[in-house]
């Protein structure tokens, strides 16, 4: 398996929203030359509009894929994974790896069906990934080893940061992180919106919220401090930010706001496969 540098080739299957924003960010860290991607579409559906805009070639042959690749990326929804996994099945071998971003299939469903010791990870990226600022976390699944899983780091890595979970934490990752940004634009939207309401223009309002949310991220992770002491240090006695956390606790957005990654978690779980046959 070549995983270094241009030389590995890889498959994206279903070079759709979250596939074609991998393909864009390999290309643009330039983790993988384009000539080694080979990606592919349904043959029909907002898939292919999407991808014509894509830096690499495009087909709606996945067999023909997977066979010239190494690391194959299985970024199809979670209800056509058993039918993809068994066309492909015959390409793969052991010394190939297949990493899964379908929300909800464990690698254990995969690794039935394709009834051989293919090594599967299972990963959960996020929209920021095409800005390089996602999060993933990636499991392995049973016949993943650790240079299969230093593989899928090392590629999502280029696309922001990665972390190695336990897979039952999977559907947990799923509702805060790749969820999350959902949450977080409404988040901002709504800030800005509070920017307008006191005299600032639509725009001046929406760059400070926006930037003024990424620094407070930066700072939870740069500062390695929980983010109840940060908000201390910004809270002054009888100041202004003291009367906008009552407004906000009074408005019920800290239990709001952990009742939607429950529910988004707990939809996850509802994705999951149910077909037992391999």
């Amino acid at each position: 398996m070549a995983h270094t540098g241009n030389q590995m080739r890889l498959a994206v299957l279903g070079a759709g929203k979250m596939g074609g924003i991998l393909i864009e960010a390999f290309v643009k860290q330039r983790l993988v030359s384009p000539q080694n991607i080979f990606a592919t579409v349904q043959h029909a559906g907002p898939e292919r509009k999407n991808g014509s805009k894509l830096p690499v070639s495009l087909t709606n042959n996945n067999r023909a894929a997977v066979k010239k690749a190494d690391v194959v990326f299985l970024c199809v929804k979670p209800q056509t994974v058993g039918q993809v996994v068994d066309e492909i099945r015959g390409e793969l071998t052991d010394k190939k790896l297949l990493i899964s971003i379908a929300a909800s299939v464990p690698a254990e469903y995969i690794e039935r069906r394709l009834r051989g010791k293919v090594p599967v990870i299972r990963a959960m990226p996020n929209t920021p990934s095409v800005v390089g600022a996602g999060i993933t976390a990636i499991a392995a699944g049973k016949f993943a080893g650790p240079k299969e899983v230093e593989t899928a780091r090392r590629l999502f890595d280029a696309v922001g940061k990665t972390v190695v979970v336990d897979e039952k934490h999977m559907d947990a990752v799923t509702g805060l992180s790749a969820s999350g940004p959902a949450f977080i634009y409404i988040i901002l939207e709504s800030l800005a919106e509070g920017g307008v309401k006191v005299g600032l223009s639509r725009e001046l309002a929406t760059l400070l919220a926006a930037q003024m949310t990424l620094g407070a991220a930066k700072m939870v992770i740069e500062t390695g401090h929980h983010p109840a002491l940060l908000k201390d240090t910004v809270t002054t006695p009888a100041g202004c930010t003291i009367d906008g956390i009552l407004e906000l606790e009074e408005g019920g957005l800290r239990v709001t706001l952990i009742k939607a990654v429950v529910k988004a978690a707990q939809r996850a779980k509802e994705l999951l496969v149910t077909d037992k046959s391999a």
